[in-house]
């Protein structure tokens, strides 16, 4: 009888389900690009972005809940113009003098069946912190092929004002909405 009880429970063990746990990615900086948009003169969209950005994502695909903590080097501004990097590295927009650095940090990540759809969290830039949505627009969860780990990848929006972030000079002819779009891969740590 002790011999079937030990094969029951054994038996029992291992056809449960295992429990997944909050797994931990690293933000890939070789595939990760915040960029960012807004109208200048109503001509044309202008499209810049960041060169460096590092940070960690956390993620567990049984509790449907993560947590994301993205640091942006702000000296790190690409415009495709170097007179106008400086120009917007300058006190009057980034002052990455004073602050190289835009962080987003996560309050909360919102799934819809087996993908988040959107991220909720604070954004700083300039030394202001304001509440962002990030709209998830794509989510990959899979071993990556040349690296053999698991990893993830997103691509998500939002739309903020600059002048919120005390980086308005212009405004409204250059526009004071800026839109920003993130491409993200991450790999499992």
């Amino acid at each position: 009888m002790h011999k079937l009880a030990i094969t029951f429970i054994l038996a029992a063990a291992t056809a449960a389900p295992a429990l997944a746990a909050p797994e931990t990615y690293a933000v890939d900086t070789t595939h990760t690009f915040p960029r960012f948009s807004y109208s200048h003169f109503g001509y044309s969209t202008q499209l810049s972005r960041f060169d460096k950005t590092s940070g960690k994502v956390v993620l567990d695909k049984a509790a449907k809940t993560g947590a994301v903590d993205i640091v942006i080097d702000t000296r790190s501004v690409n415009t495709g113009y170097a007179t106008f990097n400086e120009h917007i590295q300058g006190e009057d927009f980034l002052d990455t003098g004073k602050y190289p650095t835009a962080t987003f940090k996560s309050t909360k990540v919102v799934f819809e069946g087996d993908k988040p759809v959107s991220v909720e969290g604070n954004l700083t830039l300039k030394g202001v912190t304001r509440p962002v949505t990030l709209t998830v627009t794509s989510f990959k969860a899979m071993p990556h092929p040349m690296l053999k780990k698991d990893a993830i990848g997103a691509n998500a929006w939002t739309v903020v004002k600059r002048s919120e972030f005390n980086a308005g000079k212009y405004a409204p002819n250059v526009g004071d909405e800026v839109r920003i779009d993130i491409a993200i891969e991450a790999i499992k740590e």
